[in-house]
């Protein structure tokens, strides 16, 4: 990596500091240059040689910048991303891309006509317990895949204090578009487009007004059945990952450490980052020719969000393809709007 990246975050709240800053500036691909900052002047106190704008005008005015990673509501997606990309900056976007498919569709154009690249930030493809899912489900130690869950629960009862996340008004809002982008964009990366459907949604956080429960039935080729759950409201989580085959079935808790690692303060750089701690391994069961139960318990590999800024460099300086397809994200978008 002979040649840096220079990023500019847009905006330093709990996504800037967790999920993007401590990779610029550990990275040796990235040198973290600028953030937003519109009130309070935080970023200084970790990175002082970091300059802190007021505004997302003053960020995309400086012409060093190379890469913006556009991390603002999800209702401004869509137009701080067209505007990152008229300043002539590649643009990291973090999930959901936008409201609806042709705004996805607007962004691609608009970046392969300024000849710049647009990535969207879906680092659930690098959590340890999806990491260990895949390498299971490729391995074909389960047969022929009868049916997969996946789900991603909380429970917070409360409506959020960012009031604009709690209008029905507002574009790209409700937990669909939240968690929703995280589950699909996993199935699509193991079996791509399904062949068809079904969304349901509910709301039940009283005084909400977006949904706070989706499930998904989708239905892909070989009579293959998944399902994708997120609730709000779920005192005792159901394991993450479940995956049947004609052969045994694997099961795995969601317990991936990197969020709450990089919330604590930790590097990505340090030994223990991405580990899961002794127990959370995934249970995988295979039936034998006597019909009796071979039992065994896979410790997942490390979690690693790192591996997707390796994706951006190589994307802008190699000429990559980036994992996330701009496919990928119109797949995602259907399944989301529909």
């Amino acid at each position: 990596m002979s040649k840096p990246i220079i990023s500019g975050l847009m905006s330093y709240g709990m996504s800037g500091r967790i999920f993007h800053a401590p990779f610029l500036s550990t990275n040796p691909g990235f040198t973290f240059r600028a953030v937003v900052e519109r009130h309070e002047k935080k970023a200084a106190a970790r990175y002082p040689d970091v300059i802190s704008y007021n505004s997302i005008d003053e960020l995309l005015a400086d012409d060093e910048i190379e890469l913006v990673i556009v991390n603002t509501p999800n209702n401004t997606h869509f137009d701080f991303t067209i505007k990152a990309l008229n300043a002539g900056k590649h643009v990291l976007l973090e999930k959901p891309a936008a409201a609806t498919s042709a705004e996805v569709k607007i962004m691609f154009d608009l970046a392969r006509e300024k000849n710049l690249h647009l990535m969207l930030y879906q680092n659930r493809r690098y959590d340890s317990g999806y990491l260990l899912v895949k390498d299971i489900i490729e391995s074909g130690k389960l047969g022929e895949l009868i049916e997969v869950h996946m789900r991603f629960d909380r429970y917070k009862t409360t409506l959020s204090p960012k009031s604009f996340k709690e209008k029905k008004e507002n574009a790209a809002n409700g937990l669909t578009y939240d968690l929703g982008p995280h589950l699909i964009d996993n199935i699509i990366a193991l079996f791509g487009k399904p062949l068809s459907f079904k969304k349901t949604t509910g709301i039940f956080r009283e005084g909400s007004e977006v949904d706070d429960y989706f499930h998904y039935h989708l239905i892909y080729p070989n009579q293959l059945n998944v399902y994708l759950t997120s609730c709000l409201l779920i005192a005792e989580g159901l394991p993450g990952f479940v995956v049947h085959g004609t052969l045994g079935s694997f099961i795995k808790d969601r317990s991936d450490v990197q969020e709450a690692q990089l919330d604590a303060g930790m590097l990505p750089t340090d030994a223990g980052y991405g580990i899961e701690p002794t127990g959370s391994e995934g249970k995988l069961v295979i039936m034998g020719l006597d019909n009796k139960k071979d039992t065994s318990y896979i410790k997942p590999p490390k979690g690693n969000y790192n591996g997707l800024f390796e994706a951006v460099y190589h994307t802008i300086r190699d000429g990559a393809l980036f994992p996330m397809t701009e496919e990928h994200i119109a797949w995602q978008l259907e399944l989301l709007e529909a």
